[in-house]
C-alpha cells in the first residue's frame, strides 16, 4: 500500500472513529489558499479541526510528531479561513490530532489527542 492510499485509509478510519464517538463530521479535506484541514467536525457546540496522521511503524517517531510548528500554523490559518467563510467566527474551536496505526496484520488502532495544539 502506498502512502497516498494509506493516508486516505487513515482519514476514513479517523472519520469513522469520530462519528462513533459522537462527533458530527462537517467536512473532509477542507482546502483554502492558506492550507488544508483533514477533518472538520463538531461536538457539543465546539468546532474541532482534526489533523490525521497514519503510520505503520514508529521507526521515525510517532505520527503526531510530524505535525510540526509550521504545519500547525498552516492548519490554524486554514481553520480561521473556514470559520470566516462559514460565518462561525465566534464559536469555540480546538485542534486535535488523530493518530492511526496500521499493524502488520492490518489491524487499525486510533489515538485521539484532544487539544493537541492551540491557535489564534
Amino acid at each position: 500500500m502506498n502512502n497516498i492510499m494509506k493516508g486516505k485509509m487513515g482519514e476514513n478510519v479517523a472519520a469513522d472513529y469520530l462519528a462513533r464517538n459522537g462527533y458530527k463530521i462537517l467536512m473532509r479535506n477542507y482546502r483554502c489558499r492558506l492550507g488544508e484541514i483533514d477533518i472538520v467536525a463538531e461536538r457539543q457546540g465546539t468546532i474541532i479541526f482534526v489533523e490525521v496522521k497514519t503510520r505503520s511503524s514508529t521507526n521515525f517517531g510517532f505520527p503526531a510528531e510530524a505535525v510540526t510548528q509550521r504545519k500547525q500554523q498552516k492548519i490554524i490559518h486554514a481553520a480561521l479561513c473556514y470559520l470566516r467563510s462559514t460565518g462561525r467566527d465566534n464559536i469555540s474551536f480546538r485542534f486535535d490530532i488523530l493518530e492511526v496505526f496500521v499493524g502488520k496484520d492490518q489491524k487499525l488502532e486510533c489515538n485521539h489527542i484532544v487539544n493537541a495544539f492551540f491557535g489564534r
